[in-house]
């Protein structure tokens, strides 16, 4: 990545979910000029951090008939077959799991896979695990979609919270129409993300791998 990007990336607009946290940091480094000085440099550093954690760059998606891209920024934490959360109804059968892990400094805006049609969208209670542990897929609070691809096969993405997050917002509906690198929504204060490729579908990558949301390929569906 050259210095030019990385301070694109680094100073790349706040996503909307940021905003009360912002607002709310300015407010408060405003009463600290007036109060005290502590209060403004504990407000100020509140502020810079919450524009570095919700930021949300541009993302390209390569526009290769096929690609399916990675669902978030992170470390590959897990390549291995596992089943479909039930609550998604895509039946019994282990397909290709790749899990993402993303730490507080990653971008925490989540992206589409690939182009199809969002059929389901639910969202359970749970533990809060450290997210890089795979028990984290299992136990931990989550929110799983499942995507439909033009050619009726079907995929899914499983937004998981982590050690300390406690947020996870998701801004599709079920019937939803999306394209590969959409913006799918996003997980407060490091979090995991596991994309369920279609049965079938091997995946490209391998744990320890750096993904980039929205543009890293993990898998090509073929036909």
């Amino acid at each position: 990545m050259s210095t030019a990007d990385t301070f694109r990336l680094v100073l790349a607009p706040p996503h909307p979910a940021g905003r009360p946290f912002i607002v709310g940091g300015i407010a408060a480094f405003v009463l600290g000029l007036l109060v005290g000085h502590g209060l403004a440099w504990i407000a100020l550093f509140f502020i810079l951090f919450c524009l570095f954690f919700f930021r949300d760059p541009e993302r390209v998606p390569p526009g290769r008939l096929g690609a399916v891209v990675a669902p978030a920024d992170g470390k590959v934490v897990s390549v291995a077959p596992a089943v479909a959360p039930a609550e998604l109804g895509l039946g019994p059968i282990a397909r290709w799991r790749v899990g993402i892990f993303l730490s507080v400094v990653d971008v925490h805006v989540n992206r589409v896979p690939a182009d199809g049609t969002i059929t389901r969208i639910a969202y359970r209670h749970g533990r809060f695990v450290n997210a890089s542990l795979d028990k984290a897929s299992e136990g931990n609070e989550r929110n799983a979609i499942a995507l439909r691809l033009p050619d009726g096969r079907e995929m899914a993405v499983v937004q998981i919270a982590g050690l300390i997050a406690r947020r996870i917002l998701c801004e599709l509906r079920e019937g939803d129409a999306v394209r590969a690198g959409a913006r799918l929504g996003m997980i407060r204060f490091g979090s995991r993300t596991d994309l369920y490729l279609p049965e079938g579908v091997r995946p490209l990558v391998a744990e320890g791998q750096t993904m980039v949301g929205g543009e890293t390929v993990i898998a090509e569906l073929g036909a």
